[in-house]
Protein backbone atom coordinates (compact mmCIF):
# COMPACT_ATOMS: atom_id res chain seq x y z
CA UNK A 1 0.00 0.00 0.00
CA UNK A 2 0.61 3.48 0.10
CA UNK A 3 2.42 5.71 3.14
CA UNK A 4 1.60 8.81 3.36
CA UNK A 5 4.39 11.04 5.41
CA UNK A 6 2.83 13.20 7.74
CA UNK A 7 2.72 16.56 5.79
CA UNK A 8 4.92 19.37 7.22
CA UNK A 9 3.03 21.80 9.64
CA UNK A 10 5.16 24.84 9.08
CA UNK A 11 3.62 27.65 6.60
CA UNK A 12 5.69 28.03 3.59
CA UNK A 13 6.64 31.46 3.18
CA UNK A 14 5.84 31.73 -0.57
CA UNK A 15 2.57 31.30 -0.33
CA UNK A 16 1.45 31.52 3.69
CA UNK A 17 -0.09 28.43 2.84
CA UNK A 18 -0.50 25.34 5.35
CA UNK A 19 0.49 23.89 1.98
CA UNK A 20 3.56 21.72 2.79
CA UNK A 21 4.38 18.63 0.27
CA UNK A 22 3.93 15.05 1.25
CA UNK A 23 5.99 11.87 0.17
CA UNK A 24 4.51 8.53 -0.64
CA UNK A 25 6.42 5.00 -0.76
CA UNK A 26 6.04 2.16 -1.90
CA UNK A 27 5.72 -0.71 0.86
CA UNK A 28 5.85 -4.14 0.87
CA UNK A 29 2.52 -4.17 3.31
CA UNK A 30 -0.36 -6.13 1.72
CA UNK A 31 -3.00 -5.00 4.62
CA UNK A 32 -4.64 -2.55 2.01
CA UNK A 33 -5.71 -4.06 -2.06
CA UNK A 34 -3.26 -1.43 -4.16
CA UNK A 35 -2.28 -1.14 -7.73
CA UNK A 36 1.83 -1.20 -8.35
CA UNK A 37 1.62 0.41 -11.78
CA UNK A 38 0.37 3.50 -10.18
CA UNK A 39 2.46 3.53 -6.62
CA UNK A 40 5.92 2.56 -8.59
CA UNK A 41 5.38 5.44 -11.17
CA UNK A 42 8.13 7.88 -11.20
CA UNK A 43 6.81 10.20 -13.30
CA UNK A 44 3.21 11.94 -14.54
CA UNK A 45 3.52 10.05 -18.07
CA UNK A 46 4.38 6.70 -15.95
CA UNK A 47 0.83 7.26 -14.80
CA UNK A 48 -0.80 8.09 -17.92
CA UNK A 49 0.67 4.99 -19.32
CA UNK A 50 -0.76 2.94 -16.53
CA UNK A 51 -4.48 4.38 -16.95
CA UNK A 52 -4.12 3.11 -20.26
CA UNK A 53 -2.94 -0.18 -20.03
CA UNK A 54 -5.48 -0.96 -17.93
CA UNK A 55 -7.89 0.11 -20.39
CA UNK A 56 -5.97 -2.36 -23.36
CA UNK A 57 -6.12 -4.88 -20.30
CA UNK A 58 -9.77 -4.83 -19.87
CA UNK A 59 -9.08 -3.80 -16.45
CA UNK A 60 -10.73 0.11 -16.64
CA UNK A 61 -13.69 1.34 -18.52
CA UNK A 62 -12.79 3.95 -21.11
CA UNK A 63 -15.24 6.38 -19.69
CA UNK A 64 -13.50 6.43 -16.09
CA UNK A 65 -10.25 6.14 -17.78
CA UNK A 66 -10.57 9.92 -19.75
CA UNK A 67 -12.15 10.92 -16.18
CA UNK A 68 -8.93 10.16 -14.89
CA UNK A 69 -6.77 11.30 -17.11
CA UNK A 70 -8.89 14.35 -17.61
CA UNK A 71 -8.26 15.05 -13.91
CA UNK A 72 -4.92 14.31 -13.48
CA UNK A 73 -4.01 16.97 -15.99
CA UNK A 74 -6.36 19.35 -14.66
CA UNK A 75 -5.12 18.74 -10.99
CA UNK A 76 -1.54 18.97 -12.63
CA UNK A 77 -2.76 22.48 -14.15
CA UNK A 78 -3.75 23.89 -10.62
CA UNK A 79 -1.16 23.41 -8.43
CA UNK A 80 1.53 24.35 -10.74
CA UNK A 81 -0.29 27.66 -10.55
CA UNK A 82 -0.43 27.52 -6.83
CA UNK A 83 3.91 28.33 -6.76
CA UNK A 84 3.60 25.63 -4.11
CA UNK A 85 7.68 24.50 -3.58
CA UNK A 86 8.12 20.53 -5.22
CA UNK A 87 5.18 21.33 -7.11
CA UNK A 88 5.65 18.09 -9.30
CA UNK A 89 6.23 16.29 -6.49
CA UNK A 90 3.39 16.92 -5.11
CA UNK A 91 1.39 15.79 -8.37
CA UNK A 92 2.67 12.79 -8.50
CA UNK A 93 2.11 11.62 -5.05
CA UNK A 94 -1.25 13.07 -4.59
CA UNK A 95 -2.35 11.78 -7.76
CA UNK A 96 -0.74 8.09 -8.14
CA UNK A 97 -2.94 7.74 -4.66
CA UNK A 98 -6.07 8.95 -6.31
CA UNK A 99 -5.73 6.85 -9.68
CA UNK A 100 -4.68 3.99 -7.40
CA UNK A 101 -8.00 4.54 -5.06
CA UNK A 102 -9.88 4.62 -8.03
CA UNK A 103 -8.78 1.49 -9.94
CA UNK A 104 -8.80 -0.82 -6.34
CA UNK A 105 -12.37 0.32 -6.01
CA UNK A 106 -13.39 0.35 -9.92
CA UNK A 107 -11.76 -3.83 -9.70
CA UNK A 108 -14.01 -4.39 -6.10
CA UNK A 109 -16.66 -1.54 -5.34
CA UNK A 110 -16.92 -0.53 -2.10
CA UNK A 111 -20.31 -0.55 -0.48
CA UNK A 112 -21.51 2.83 2.05
CA UNK A 113 -24.17 1.97 4.56
CA UNK A 114 -27.05 4.50 5.56
CA UNK A 115 -24.53 5.70 8.47
CA UNK A 116 -20.91 5.55 6.98
CA UNK A 117 -17.75 6.15 9.49
CA UNK A 118 -14.82 7.23 7.69
CA UNK A 119 -12.13 4.92 6.85
CA UNK A 120 -9.00 5.86 9.10
CA UNK A 121 -7.27 2.58 8.68
CA UNK A 122 -5.48 0.32 7.14
CA UNK A 123 -5.32 3.74 4.98
CA UNK A 124 -6.31 6.97 5.95
CA UNK A 125 -8.91 8.12 3.25
CA UNK A 126 -9.00 11.38 5.41
CA UNK A 127 -5.69 12.23 5.61
CA UNK A 128 -5.89 11.37 1.68
CA UNK A 129 -8.69 13.64 0.93
CA UNK A 130 -7.05 16.65 2.74
CA UNK A 131 -3.74 16.04 1.72
CA UNK A 132 -5.44 16.89 -2.18
CA UNK A 133 -7.43 19.35 -1.44
CA UNK A 134 -4.71 21.10 0.32
CA UNK A 135 -3.14 22.08 -2.64
CA UNK A 136 -5.70 23.74 -4.23
CA UNK A 137 -6.70 26.17 -1.67
CA UNK A 138 -4.74 29.60 -1.74
CA UNK A 139 -4.91 30.28 2.17
CA UNK A 140 -3.67 33.80 1.89
CA UNK A 141 -7.06 34.88 0.27
CA UNK A 142 -9.06 32.26 2.93
CA UNK A 143 -11.04 33.30 5.37
CA UNK A 144 -13.14 31.70 8.46
CA UNK A 145 -16.28 34.20 9.72
CA UNK A 146 -16.96 34.15 13.45
CA UNK A 147 -14.44 31.50 14.52
CA UNK A 148 -15.45 32.56 18.55
CA UNK A 149 -19.03 30.95 17.31
CA UNK A 150 -17.06 28.07 16.43
CA UNK A 151 -15.56 27.96 19.60
CA UNK A 152 -18.86 28.14 20.95
CA UNK A 153 -20.06 24.84 19.10
CA UNK A 154 -17.17 23.07 20.42
CA UNK A 155 -18.42 23.65 23.99
CA UNK A 156 -21.62 22.62 23.47
CA UNK A 157 -20.87 19.37 21.85
CA UNK A 158 -18.71 18.51 24.48
CA UNK A 159 -21.66 19.07 27.05
CA UNK A 160 -23.17 16.55 25.44
CA UNK A 161 -25.47 18.72 22.89
CA UNK A 162 -25.86 18.30 19.03
CA UNK A 163 -25.45 20.67 16.67
CA UNK A 164 -26.37 20.93 12.89
CA UNK A 165 -24.89 22.69 10.33
CA UNK A 166 -27.75 24.31 7.84
CA UNK A 167 -25.49 25.07 4.97
CA UNK A 168 -25.33 26.18 1.26
CA UNK A 169 -23.72 23.27 -0.96
CA UNK A 170 -21.06 24.45 -3.76
CA UNK A 171 -18.68 21.88 -4.71
CA UNK A 172 -17.68 18.39 -3.71
CA UNK A 173 -14.63 19.89 -1.61
CA UNK A 174 -17.39 21.44 0.73
CA UNK A 175 -16.20 18.58 3.33
CA UNK A 176 -12.31 18.95 2.67
CA UNK A 177 -12.52 22.91 2.47
CA UNK A 178 -14.23 23.01 5.93
CA UNK A 179 -11.99 21.01 7.56
CA UNK A 180 -8.82 22.47 5.97
CA UNK A 181 -10.15 25.60 7.31
CA UNK A 182 -10.80 24.48 10.75
CA UNK A 183 -8.23 22.20 11.43
CA UNK A 184 -5.74 23.69 13.07
CA UNK A 185 -7.63 25.75 15.76
CA UNK A 186 -10.60 23.25 15.99
CA UNK A 187 -9.85 19.62 14.94
CA UNK A 188 -12.24 17.84 16.49
CA UNK A 189 -15.10 19.62 14.11
CA UNK A 190 -13.01 19.15 11.86
CA UNK A 191 -12.39 15.56 11.52
CA UNK A 192 -16.19 14.32 13.52
CA UNK A 193 -18.54 16.48 11.19
CA UNK A 194 -20.99 14.02 9.32
CA UNK A 195 -22.25 15.09 6.00
CA UNK A 196 -26.00 14.39 4.61
CA UNK A 197 -24.55 12.99 1.48
CA UNK A 198 -26.06 12.87 -1.96
CA UNK A 199 -25.92 9.46 -3.98
CA UNK A 200 -24.00 10.93 -6.42
CA UNK A 201 -20.50 10.91 -4.25
CA UNK A 202 -20.97 7.55 -3.27
CA UNK A 203 -21.08 6.60 -6.41
CA UNK A 204 -19.00 8.51 -8.90
CA UNK A 205 -15.81 6.28 -9.20
CA UNK A 206 -13.74 9.18 -9.12
CA UNK A 207 -15.36 11.04 -5.65
CA UNK A 208 -16.26 7.72 -4.03
CA UNK A 209 -12.80 7.96 -2.76
CA UNK A 210 -12.39 10.80 -0.81
CA UNK A 211 -15.78 10.44 0.31
CA UNK A 212 -14.91 7.15 2.02
CA UNK A 213 -12.58 9.51 4.43
CA UNK A 214 -16.24 11.72 5.57
CA UNK A 215 -18.54 10.82 7.76
CA UNK A 216 -22.00 10.27 5.68
CA UNK A 217 -25.63 10.03 6.45
CA UNK A 218 -26.12 8.56 2.56
CA UNK A 219 -29.42 9.75 1.04
CA UNK A 220 -31.05 10.13 -2.70
CA UNK A 221 -31.83 14.12 -3.38
CA UNK A 222 -35.22 15.06 -4.38
CA UNK A 223 -33.86 16.50 -7.61
CA UNK A 224 -32.44 12.86 -8.80
CA UNK A 225 -35.71 10.91 -7.22
CA UNK A 226 -37.22 10.55 -10.31
CA UNK A 227 -34.54 10.63 -12.53
CA UNK A 228 -35.13 6.53 -13.19
CA UNK A 229 -38.91 6.24 -12.33
CA UNK A 230 -38.73 2.60 -11.86
CA UNK A 231 -36.14 3.17 -9.10
CA UNK A 232 -38.00 5.68 -6.73
CA UNK A 233 -39.53 3.86 -4.59
CA UNK A 234 -35.91 2.05 -3.64
CA UNK A 235 -34.80 5.50 -3.12
CA UNK A 236 -37.40 6.32 -0.55
CA UNK A 237 -36.98 3.64 1.56
CA UNK A 238 -32.93 3.90 1.23
CA UNK A 239 -34.26 7.65 2.67
CA UNK A 240 -36.50 6.27 5.53
CA UNK A 241 -33.26 3.64 6.36
CA UNK A 242 -31.13 7.25 6.71
CA UNK A 243 -33.34 8.89 8.38
CA UNK A 244 -33.71 6.16 11.43
CA UNK A 245 -29.74 6.22 11.46
CA UNK A 246 -30.05 10.03 11.98
CA UNK A 247 -32.98 10.01 14.80
CA UNK A 248 -30.38 7.32 16.70
CA UNK A 249 -27.50 9.32 16.11
CA UNK A 250 -28.85 12.46 17.64
CA UNK A 251 -30.61 10.22 20.48
CA UNK A 252 -26.86 9.64 21.09
CA UNK A 253 -26.18 13.13 21.81
CA UNK A 254 -22.34 15.13 20.80
CA UNK A 255 -23.31 14.53 17.65
CA UNK A 256 -22.11 17.42 14.45
CA UNK A 257 -24.23 17.38 11.62
CA UNK A 258 -23.93 19.20 8.15
CA UNK A 259 -27.00 19.31 5.64
CA UNK A 260 -27.27 21.69 2.82
CA UNK A 261 -31.01 22.07 2.79
CA UNK A 262 -31.27 23.05 -0.87
CA UNK A 263 -30.81 19.68 -1.79
CA UNK A 264 -27.58 19.93 -4.18
CA UNK A 265 -25.00 22.63 -5.20
CA UNK A 266 -25.11 26.34 -6.01
CA UNK A 267 -25.16 27.55 -9.92
CA UNK A 268 -24.51 30.15 -11.04
CA UNK A 269 -27.09 32.81 -12.07
CA UNK A 270 -27.82 31.89 -16.46
CA UNK A 271 -27.80 35.64 -16.88
CA UNK A 272 -25.62 37.72 -14.64
CA UNK A 273 -23.44 34.55 -14.24
CA UNK A 274 -23.48 35.89 -10.70
CA UNK A 275 -23.26 32.94 -7.84
CA UNK A 276 -25.36 33.08 -4.36
CA UNK A 277 -26.53 30.33 -1.98
CA UNK A 278 -29.41 28.21 -3.80
CA UNK A 279 -32.70 28.62 -2.11
CA UNK A 280 -33.40 26.53 1.27
CA UNK A 281 -36.66 23.97 0.97
CA UNK A 282 -38.55 24.30 3.77
CA UNK A 283 -39.60 20.89 4.27
CA UNK A 284 -35.91 19.90 4.66
CA UNK A 285 -35.27 22.70 7.58
CA UNK A 286 -38.17 21.40 9.26
CA UNK A 287 -37.58 17.81 9.06
CA UNK A 288 -33.96 18.46 10.50
CA UNK A 289 -35.28 20.71 13.01
CA UNK A 290 -38.01 18.28 14.28
CA UNK A 291 -35.46 15.70 14.20
CA UNK A 292 -33.34 17.86 16.09
CA UNK A 293 -36.18 18.61 19.10
CA UNK A 294 -37.14 15.23 18.75
CA UNK A 295 -33.61 13.82 20.06
CA UNK A 296 -34.29 13.67 23.65
CA UNK A 297 -31.17 15.90 24.25
CA UNK A 298 -30.36 19.41 23.65
CA UNK A 299 -29.97 20.55 20.12
CA UNK A 300 -28.93 23.72 18.30
CA UNK A 301 -28.79 25.12 14.68
CA UNK A 302 -26.58 27.32 13.09
CA UNK A 303 -26.31 28.84 9.54
CA UNK A 304 -23.11 28.12 7.73
CA UNK A 305 -22.09 29.54 4.68
CA UNK A 306 -19.65 28.13 2.19
CA UNK A 307 -17.74 29.60 -0.70
CA UNK A 308 -15.55 27.25 -2.71
CA UNK A 309 -16.87 26.73 -6.29
CA UNK A 310 -13.55 27.82 -8.36
CA UNK A 311 -11.47 25.36 -6.51
CA UNK A 312 -13.95 22.74 -8.03
CA UNK A 313 -16.81 24.23 -9.62
CA UNK A 314 -20.04 21.69 -10.11
CA UNK A 315 -21.75 21.41 -13.59
CA UNK A 316 -23.80 24.40 -15.33
CA UNK A 317 -26.63 22.26 -15.25
CA UNK A 318 -27.77 19.43 -12.83
CA UNK A 319 -27.14 16.06 -14.58
CA UNK A 320 -29.07 12.81 -14.12
CA UNK A 321 -25.63 10.69 -15.62
CA UNK A 322 -23.11 9.72 -12.93
CA UNK A 323 -19.48 11.54 -14.11
CA UNK A 324 -19.37 14.96 -14.64
CA UNK A 325 -16.02 16.29 -15.54
CA UNK A 326 -13.59 17.21 -12.68
CA UNK A 327 -12.09 21.32 -13.18
CA UNK A 328 -10.57 22.42 -10.42
CA UNK A 329 -8.29 25.28 -9.76
CA UNK A 330 -5.95 26.94 -7.04
CA UNK A 331 -8.49 29.51 -4.94
CA UNK A 332 -9.28 30.97 -2.01
CA UNK A 333 -12.24 29.90 0.01
CA UNK A 334 -14.22 30.65 3.55
CA UNK A 335 -16.46 29.57 5.57
CA UNK A 336 -18.34 31.25 8.11
CA UNK A 337 -20.95 30.86 10.93
CA UNK A 338 -23.98 32.81 12.44
CA UNK A 339 -25.10 32.58 16.11
CA UNK A 340 -27.78 30.00 16.60
CA UNK A 341 -31.57 30.45 14.96
CA UNK A 342 -34.24 29.37 17.79
CA UNK A 343 -37.34 28.43 15.91
CA UNK A 344 -39.30 29.82 18.86
CA UNK A 345 -37.99 32.71 18.89
CA UNK A 346 -38.16 33.34 15.22
CA UNK A 347 -41.72 31.64 14.47
CA UNK A 348 -42.72 30.60 18.14
CA UNK A 349 -46.07 32.31 17.54
CA UNK A 350 -46.81 31.57 14.20
CA UNK A 351 -48.94 28.28 12.76
CA UNK A 352 -47.93 25.92 10.07
CA UNK A 353 -46.70 26.41 6.95
CA UNK A 354 -46.09 30.07 7.94
CA UNK A 355 -43.80 29.25 10.99
CA UNK A 356 -41.37 26.66 8.81
CA UNK A 357 -41.38 29.22 5.59
CA UNK A 358 -40.46 31.93 8.11
CA UNK A 359 -37.85 29.59 9.62
CA UNK A 360 -36.23 28.54 6.53
CA UNK A 361 -35.83 32.55 5.75
CA UNK A 362 -34.05 33.21 8.51
CA UNK A 363 -31.80 30.84 8.27
CA UNK A 364 -31.31 30.90 4.29
CA UNK A 365 -30.70 35.21 4.84
CA UNK A 366 -28.15 34.60 7.35
CA UNK A 367 -26.10 32.49 5.32
CA UNK A 368 -26.60 34.61 2.57
CA UNK A 369 -25.83 37.79 4.29
CA UNK A 370 -22.19 35.73 5.47
CA UNK A 371 -22.01 34.21 1.90
CA UNK A 372 -21.51 38.13 0.76
CA UNK A 373 -19.25 39.21 3.20
CA UNK A 374 -17.04 36.10 2.27
CA UNK A 375 -17.49 36.96 -1.52
CA UNK A 376 -16.55 40.36 -0.84
CA UNK A 377 -13.46 39.61 1.13
CA UNK A 378 -12.10 36.73 -1.61
CA UNK A 379 -13.39 37.94 -5.34
CA UNK A 380 -13.84 41.77 -4.23
CA UNK A 381 -10.18 41.37 -2.82
CA UNK A 382 -11.02 43.07 0.14
CA UNK A 383 -9.84 40.73 2.46
CA UNK A 384 -10.40 40.87 6.85
CA UNK A 385 -11.73 44.68 5.54
CA UNK A 386 -14.61 43.17 4.49
CA UNK A 387 -15.76 42.25 8.10
CA UNK A 388 -19.18 43.42 9.03
CA UNK A 389 -20.79 43.58 12.84
CA UNK A 390 -21.95 40.51 12.15
CA UNK A 391 -19.42 38.61 10.34
CA UNK A 392 -15.21 38.95 11.95
CA UNK A 393 -13.47 37.34 9.40
CA UNK A 394 -10.19 35.98 10.53
CA UNK A 395 -7.66 33.56 8.95
CA UNK A 396 -6.49 31.28 11.95
CA UNK A 397 -3.78 29.19 10.56
CA UNK A 398 -1.69 32.50 10.76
Amino acid sequence: MAEMIEDNKELNSSTAAAAAAIAVTASENDELPHSRAFLDARTGEDLLSAVRKAVEDEKLPLNIAEGMEELYQNYRNAVLQSGVPKADEIILYNMALVLDRVFVDVKDPFEFSPYHKAIREPFDYYKFGQNYIRQLVDFRSSYVGNISVFCEMEEKLKQGDNVVLMSNHQSEADPAIIALLLELKHPDIAENIIYVAGDRVITDPLCKPFSMGRNLLCVYSKKHMNDDPELADMKKRANTRSLKEMAMLLRGGSKLIWIAPSGGRDRPDPVTKEWSPAPFDASATDNMRRLVEHAGVPGHIYPLAILCYDIMPPPAQVEKNIGEKRVVSFHGAGISVAPKIDFREVAGTLEDPEAKMVYTKALYDSVSQQYNVLNSAIHGKQGLEASIPSVSLSQPWQ
